[in-house]
C-alpha cells in the first residue's frame, strides 16, 4: 500500500530549498509510468490531529509551529523554526500534520492487517525533536507512527534508518524505551550533520542495547555500506524480535547527492531495500512500514530509488536494467531542461564481502563495524566475535 495524495507535496520550504516536494511528485509519476502503482493499493492521507502529534511533540511546540505557519516572516529559533535549514512557510502545521497522518495511516494499515507492507514516501522526517524542528523536519512522523503502534498493542518495534544522516530525533524520543530498537547507518558524525550517532550511543537506563549506531567513513560505497549493514543489522533486529519493522529510506547516501559524502549507487540502495523487506519477513511476519527521508538529487536519484522501494513494497521488484519510460524522461526535459537517466540502474554491482571473510583493522570501515559490534552485540545477548 502507498499512502499518498497531492496535498502531501504542500510540505514545501520554498524555491531553492534542498527539500523540494518535486522529488515526491516525480517518484509517483515514475512509479505510475512503470506500472508500479498498478500493483499497490493507493490511499489518501488523513491529517493528524493535535492529540496524535502530541504523543511525541509538546503542546508548546505544536503551538509554535502553528504560529510559524500563520506568520512565516517571524522566526522562532528557540523551537528551531525559521532557521537556515528549516524555513517557516504558510500553513506549516497543516502540511506537517498531513505527513504525520500519512505515516500513521501506513502503520495502522499494517498493524490492523489491511496490508502486509505500506509506505509513505513523503515521510521519514527523522530529525525533529519533541520541542523543536531540525534538519528540514518539523514533526517527526516516524516517531509518531512508532508511538501509535506501541499504543495500539505492538510489544516491540524495530526502526532501521538508512538515511545518510543519523536518525537522531527518533533515537532521542525512544532512547529510554526498551520496547523500541533504533538502528541507524549514517555518515560519521565527525563529517556530517547532525554530529551524533557514535557507536557508544546504545540506549538509556533500562533500555541498554536498544540504540544501535553504525557511523560510516566518508566515501563509503555500495560494497562497504552493504558489508556494514549485513554485519550488524540482521543480527540485532533478529535478537530484538520486533512485532513490526519501521524503516526510513533517505537516499542521500548516493554519490550524486549534494549534501553528503557517501558514494552509493541506486543499485546499492535497491539491495538495501530488498534486505529490509526480507528482514521484515524473517522477524515479524512481513509487517513492514516504510517511509522516505532525505535525498536531494531530486531528478537523477530520488525518483528511481524510491520507485524501486515502492516496487519492493508491492512485492514486484523492478529489474534494474529496465528502461526509464520515455514519456517520463520527456517530461523532465520539458519541465526542467534536464536529461533524465535512461535506465533504472547506475550499472553498479551491489556485491560485498561478508563480515565472515575477516576483519581488516587497517580500514576505517572495518574499525567502525567492529566498534559497533563490540559495544552493541553483548547488550543484546550476541557474541561480537562471530
Amino acid at each position: 500500500m502507498l499512502v499518498f495524495d497531492e496535498g502531501l507535496t504542500a510540505y514545501d520550504f520554498g524555491h531553492g530549498h534542498p527539500m523540494s516536494p518535486i522529488r515526491v511528485d516525480l517518484t509517483v509519476r515514475l512509479a505510475r509510468a512503470l506500472g508500479v502503482l498498478d500493483q499497490l493499493k493507493v490511499v489518501p492521507a488523513p491529517v493528524a490531529d493535535d492529540a496524535l502529534i502530541a504523543t511525541v511533540h509538546t503542546e508548546e511546540y505544536i503551538a509554535a509551529v502553528k504560529r510559524a505557519g500563520e506568520d512565516p516572516d517571524r522566526p522562532d529559533p528557540v523551537h528551531g523554526l525559521g532557521t537556515e535549514d528549516t524555513y517557516c512557510f504558510p500553513q506549516m502545521h497543516e502540511a506537517s500534520a498531513h505527513v504525520v497522518g500519512a505515516t500513521v495511516e501506513a502503520a495502522r494499515a499494517v498493524w490492523e492487517g489491511d496490508v502486509l507492507h505500506a509506505a509513505n514516501i513523503s515521510g521519514g522526517l527523522h530529525h525533529a525533536m519533541p520541542n523543536s524542528a531540525s534538519g528540514f523536519c518539523v514533526y517527526n512522523d516516524p516517531a509518531v507512527g512508532i508511538q501509535w503502534l506501541l499504543d495500539h498493542g505492538a510489544e516491540r518495534v524495530a526502526y532501521v534508518d538508512v538515511d545518510v544522516h543519523h536518525g537522531d530525533g527518533v533515537q532521542a524520543v525512544f532512547y529510554d524505551d526498551p520496547r523500541v530498537l533504533t538502528v541507524s547507518l549514517h555518515e560519521s558524525p565527525t563529517t556530517l550533520f547532525p554530529g551524533t550517532g557514535t557507536a557508544g550511543e546504545t540506549g538509556g537506563p533500562g533500555a541498554e542495547g536498544t540504540a544501535v549506531n553504525i557511523p560510516l567513513p566518508p566515501g563509503t560505497g555500495d560494497a562497504g555500506w552493504l558489508r556494514a549493514f549485513h554485519a550488524i543489522v540482521p543480527d540485532v533486529v533478529k535478537a530484538f524480535g520486533p512485532s513490526v519493522l519501521v524503516t526510513q529510506h533517505g537516499c542521500d547516501s548516493h554519490v550524486e547527492d549534494p549534501l553528503a559524502h557517501l558514494t552509493k549507487s541506486v543499485d546499492g540502495q535497491r539491495a538495501a531495500y530488498l534486505a529490509l523487506h526480507d528482514l521484515a519477513h524473517e522477524t515479524c511476519g512481513g509487517k513492514w512500514v516504510a517511509t522516505g527521508g532525505g535525498g536531494y538529487a531530486i531528478i537523477d536519484v530520488v525518483p528511481r530509488a524510491w520507485t524501486h522501494l515502492l516496487a519492493i513494497v508491492a512485492g514486484q521488484p523492478i529489474d534494474p536494467d529496465m528502461p526509464v519510460p520515455e514519456g517520463w524522461r520527456e517530461d523532465i526535459r520539458i519541465r526542467y531542461g534536464r536529461v533524465a537517466p535512461a535506465r533504472m540502474t547506475d550499472g553498479r554491482d551491489a556485491s560485498y564481502a561478508d563480515w565472515s571473510t575477516g576483519y581488516n583493522p587497517d580500514t576505517w570501515l572495518d574499525r567502525s563495524i567492529k566498534a559497533t559490534r563490540d559495544v552493541s552485540f553483548p547488550l543484546l545477548g550476541l557474541d561480537p566475535t562471530y
